[in-house]
Order: structure tokens, then sequence, then C-alpha cells
């Protein structure tokens, strides 16, 4: 039979059968059934160097996070789903010590890696879709915010954002977050935070977590003080002051982790082996709603 299937697919490449057949492998057959999982041939404990350094200096220079899953999921095979659909999010399948999972990434190569209308239903849809059959959710954080703009607020970014909260909110497969970089405002919040639920959150030592950036709040704090010096090297030297004061006072990974909002500040290169042993420690979780009582989904 398998060699049929084989056959079946080599013949019929040109029409996207192996794609399918591919995505059928990281389904269970029914919704009653647990995520499959095949034999690993990538060792669990594997580091990636690379990722040590893949974050840019810049905090406002980008970078494709398909570098980062392809550099911790199992031989770096990652089946990416709707990619040419708001590509300033990632969604697809991948697997973890041969478990399969399911991935939600910012991508900061496209509009920063913000959240608008499409990407929060493409979002919601996706952890609906992993929490009906089973599948774990691992998310990659690396959020500045919601797009503003006047089109984004006549078609709902609220309502449509809200979607993907409720859905990350709903969920009851095993959750497990890892901030890269920014984690800012109500988007880190719903972006599968603890705030959501999340099981297990990491977070990089480059992870910004806070209401804004340091920039915009010293804009926003200091706004008078900055106008009323005229000197621009003293005007410079005022506001560097104040962004490193508000990001050792506020955003960074360890005062969140003081709160409780992070598990653990982790080495990147490490990232492969601490989301598998999460998930291993997650494999007998078991969470489920109040029968026949649920929320009512913003549609």
């Amino acid at each position: 039979a398998k060699s049929g299937v084989a056959h079946f697919v080599s013949e019929n490449e040109e029409e996207g059968i192996a794609p399918l057949c591919k995505l059928l492998g990281f389904l269970p057959s029914n919704n009653m059934a647990d995520a499959p999982a095949v034999d690993c041939t990538d060792a669990i404990d594997r580091l990636d160097d690379v990722l040590n350094d893949i974050i840019p200096d810049n905090p406002n220079k980008p970078y494709n996070v398909l570098d980062v899953i392809r550099g911790v999921v199992d031989n770096g095979d990652f089946l990416e789903s709707q990619p040419k659909f708001a590509p300033n999010i990632v969604t697809g399948f991948a697997r973890f010590n041969g478990q399969s999972v399911g991935i939600i990434a910012n991508q900061p190569k496209f509009l920063a890696g913000v959240l608008d209308i499409n990407a929060s239903r493409k979002a919601a849809r996706f952890v609906r879709f992993c929490d009906a059959f089973n599948i774990p959710i691992v998310t990659f954080v690396d959020v500045p915010g919601f797009l503003p703009g006047t089109a984004q607020e006549y078609g709902g970014i609220i309502v449509h954002g809200a979607k993907l909260l409720f859905a990350y909110g709903e969920a009851t497969v095993p959750k497990v977050t890892v901030i890269l970089r920014k984690a800012y405002g109500g988007a880190y919040c719903v972006m599968s935070s603890k705030h959501l639920r999340g099981d297990i959150n990491y977070a990089w030592p480059t992870a910004e977590i806070a209401v804004m950036g340091a920039s915009g709040a010293v804009e926003v704090l200091y706004g008078k003080e900055v106008a009323a010096i005229e000197s621009p090297e003293e005007k410079a030297k005022f506001v560097a002051e104040k962004e490193k004061e508000y990001n050792d006072k506020f955003s960074n990974p360890y005062n969140a982790a003081r709160y409780g909002y992070i598990d653990d500040v982790i080495e990147p290169r490490n990232t492969r082996f601490r989301i598998i042993r999460a998930l291993q420690s997650l494999a007998t979780k078991r969470l489920q709603n109040p029968a026949k009582k649920h929320s009512n989904i913003p549609l």
C-alpha cells in the first residue's frame, strides 16, 4: 500500500498531491486520536549556534523567522500553510522529536511582524484547527503591536484580533511559547501569553516584553523634557539614558520572569531541546472546557 501511495504521489507531483500527502502525515486519523509521531533521526539536544546571532543588534532590522523555525525543528523540515496570505505571520506543521506540532510565528520580514486583520484571522483559524485535532502548538513571538490606521479600524481590527485571543484562550492542547524579540502591549497578550493559559513560556535574552518600545516610551514620558533641551548632543544623551533606564526596569525578559510571565530565559541555540522537553512534560496534559459551556466567539 505504501509503495502504491508513493507511486501515486510521484505521478501527480505537479498537481499538489505530494504536499497534501505530507500534510496528512502530520494529522491524526480523527479528532479523538493523538497527533501522530514518527521515529526521530535528529538529535534532541542538537545545538544551532547560528541562532545565537540571528537577532540583529538594531531592533528595527528584520530577519527571517523561517530560519529560526528550520533551525529548531526535526531535520529542518517545515510545511508552511498559506505562505502568500498574510505573510506577516507564519503558520505550518513540523515535528519535534518525531511529534507533530503546529507552529505560529510572527514574520519580521513583512510589516515588521505586526498583527493586522488578515494575520489575526489566519492565525486564529490555525490555532482552532490544531486544537480540534489534538496537535500541540508552538508559538514564536516577535510582535511590535497591531497595525494602526483607519483602514484597519474600519475593517474591525479589534474584532478580528479578539478571534486570535479567543482561539488561544480556548485551546486545550499543549501550548509552548518562545519570545524572540519584541512582545509589546496587546499583541503580546494575544500571542499565547501566560495570561491566555500558555503552558510553558520561554524568552530569549533579546526579548523585549513591555507596553511599548523604549524610544516610544521616552517620547510619551519625557516629551516635554526632551523638547526643552536645546543642545542636540545633550538631547541625544538624555534620550539614551532614559531608554537604557526603561530597558533595565521594564523592557527585558528578567523583569517579566520575576512577575511569572515567562518560565525561563533560555540560550537561543538550546531552543530545540527546551521545546522538546516542554512538550514531553505536557504529553499527559488533560484540560477540558465545561461541557456545553462556551463563550460567544467574536464573528
